[in-house]
Parts: C-alpha cells; sequence; structure tokens
C-alpha cells in the first residue's frame, strides 16, 4: 500500500511545466528543421530544373511564343516528332484546305458539269452519219476491256467516298443523322484507303499496256483543229486513238500519277513522314483529284451520250463498220488492208 503521506505530497506548479516545456521546445525545433530543409530541397530543384517553373505557368504568353517557336517538350515516346507539342503549320493546311481547294473543287466540277449540259441541248449526239452496216470490227480485246473497267470502277468508287469525305459534312451529315453519317463516312474512309493501292496497280498496268498508241503526230494536230468532229460535219481522219483519246491518256497518267504518288504518301504513314509532309500530300491529292474527276466528265460523256456508238467498243470489243469509218478511218482501213 501507498502510504497516505505520499498522496499529500505537492510538487511546486513550474516543476510540473517544466516537462511540457522542453517537449514544446524539441518538437519546434524539429519542425522548424523540416520547413528549412524542405525549403532547401526546392530551391535546389527550382535551380536544376527550370524547366518545371516554366510549366507551371503554361497558359501565358509566353508559353505559346516559345512553343511557335519551335520549343520542344519531353516524352518517353520514340515516334517521329514526338517531342512537338503543336504543330502549327496545321492552320495554314486547314485554311488552304477550306478556303482553296475545297471550293475551286467544286467550281470545276460544276463547270464542267455546267458546260457539257449546255453543248449538248445545244449541238446534241453526235450521230453515224450513215446508217450501220450490221458489220463489225473488232476495237479492244477482252483483257483491255477488262482492264478498263477495273480502273474506271475503282475510279467511281474513290471518287464518290473522296467526295463524300470532302464535302459531305456540309449537306450530307444534316440529312442522314449524326450515327448514319459516322458509319458511312467511316466505310468511305475504309474503302479510300485500301482500294486506292489497288487502283495504283490497275492504272500502272493500263499506262504501259497503251501508251504505244498514245503519241501524237501530225494527224491528231489536224484532228484538234477541226474540233474532233464534235462541231460541224468534218469528220477529221484518226488512226487508232483519236487525239482526244490520246489526251485524256496522258491527263490520266501524268495527274493520275500523281494523285497515286500522294495518296500512297497518306497511306502508308508508317515509313515515318512528318506531319508536315502529309499535309502538304493531301492538298496535292485533293488537288490532283478533282482536276481528275473533272477531265473524267468530258471523257465519259464522250464515250456514252456524246457520240453515237461510242460506248459499244467497250462494251462488246466491237464497233459497226460505219463508225469505224467515221471516227477512226486510217485504223480502219489499216484493218481491212491486213484482211
Amino acid at each position: 500500500m501507498i502510504p497516505l503521506k505520499w498522496l499529500s505530497f505537492k510538487l511546486p506548479f513550474h516543476i510540473l511545466l517544466l516537462p511540457l516545456l522542453a517537449l514544446t521546445l524539441a518538437f519546434s525545433l524539429s519542425f522548424s528543421g523540416l520547413t528549412q530543409a524542405a525549403g532547401s530541397a526546392e530551391e535546389k530543384t527550382s535551380q536544376a530544373r527550370p524547366a518545371e517553373r516554366k510549366v507551371a505557368s503554361f497558359a501565358g504568353p509566353e508559353y505559346w511564343k516559345a512553343i511557335q517557336q519551335g520549343e520542344t517538350g519531353r516524352t518517353q515516346s520514340q515516334a517521329t516528332e514526338a517531342n512537338q507539342l503543336i504543330n502549327v503549320q496545321g492552320e495554314e493546311w486547314r485554311i488552304w484546305r477550306n478556303q482553296w481547294v475545297t471550293p475551286a473543287g467544286a467550281y470545276a466540277m460544276g463547270g464542267t458539269l455546267a458546260v457539257l449540259l449546255i453543248f449538248y441541248i445545244l449541238v446534241g449526239q453526235n450521230k453515224l452519219d450513215s446508217p450501220r452496216t450490221g458489220n463489225t470490227v473488232e476495237r479492244w480485246k477482252r483483257f483491255d476491256r477488262a482492264l478498263h473497267w477495273t480502273v474506271a470502277t475503282l475510279f467511281i468508287i474513290l471518287a464518290i467516298s473522296g467526295l463524300t469525305l470532302l464535302y459531305g459534312k456540309f449537306f450530307l451529315r444534316a440529312a442522314l443523322g449524326d450515327s448514319l453519317w459516322g458509319n458511312y463516312a467511316i466505310a468511305c474512309k475504309l474503302a479510300h484507303n485500301y482500294l486506292g493501292p489497288l487502283f495504283v496497280l490497275g492504272l500502272l498496268v493500263m499506262i504501259i499496256k497503251w501508251m504505244k498508241n498514245n503519241f501524237f503526230n501530225r494527224t491528231d494536230i489536224k484532228w484538234f483543229m477541226q474540233g474532233g468532229g464534235m462541231v460541224g460535219k468534218a469528220h477529221p481522219s484518226a488512226g487508232y486513238m483519236n487525239g482526244g483519246e490520246k489526251a485524256w491518256f496522258w491527263v490520266l497518267t501524268t495527274v493520275g500519277l500523281v494523285v497515286c504518288i500522294s495518296g500512297l504518301v497518306m497511306d502508308f504513314p508508317n515509313f515515318g513522314q512528318y506531319r508536315e509532309t502529309m499535309q502538304q500530300a493531301n492538298l496535292i491529292h485533293g488537288a490532283a483529284s478533282l482536276l481528275l474527276i473533272a477531265a473524267s466528265f468530258g471523257h465519259i460523256y464522250i464515250g456514252t451520250a456524246g457520240t453515237e456508238g461510242a460506248l459499244e467498243g467497250m462494251t462488246n470489243g466491237h464497233v459497226d463498220e460505219a463508225w469505224a469509218k467515221q471516227h477512226h478511218d486510217l485504223w480502219y482501213n489499216e484493218v481491212k488492208n491486213k484482211k
């Protein structure tokens, strides 16, 4: 048992406060040390990495000015241009695409269709001068026809899908609704990306196969001077290919190759093209494609509604002798002499 006199023993009050004061002093010293350590660490960090201090105020005008001047960031990605924060050429590409290529292409295609319609109304179809004989001459082999329709079909699909991606948002999106328009746009994009390389192969085969018959000569100059027989009663002489067909062949060859090369640059980005290269390829591809589509309207018109009997040569491979004498008399004479 604890003696009662011990319980009645009392210590002075200031003696009881000593442990409490010592504990408070120790805690204050510890907190002061931690604060100083944190401050010195922060100062060392700010001195060692000034870039982090700039990022803290990244929304300011100095930040964007630095980016426009080519300031790069830090990333673990090894892809091309991974450190580039903003592609400043993107706005220039958008302006060229929306304010120049898109409206110019619409004017070119619409103007071509308007001219052809007016020409058809005023002049009409180029009819045969003499009745059909019933005798035919082989003009296109089966392989040539298969090659033509393969390339033509791919061209039409690529033209429709490409025009949809370029102009569809202006009217199809409102007509179809966001969901249906989105699915249709994705289908057009996939068709364009995967059928494009097939068109390239078909066009290359067509160029190699038909080039020998498409070099210009003096006969073609006379053919152009007489308007190709589309106006008036005169029918200029022509060989196996007339001047108009040769002109279309070289337009398809030159402009078509530009379309193909620029399309392949965008279709295979895995070769490490820079974004600026892709943007330039997009502008070239769009402008050349729209020009080629506008020119194709003339070719389609002359081969169908514009000239009687012209389509038969590419559907069944044979043309009537009356058509051959009128439009390709030099070639017809060669065929008859060989027989």
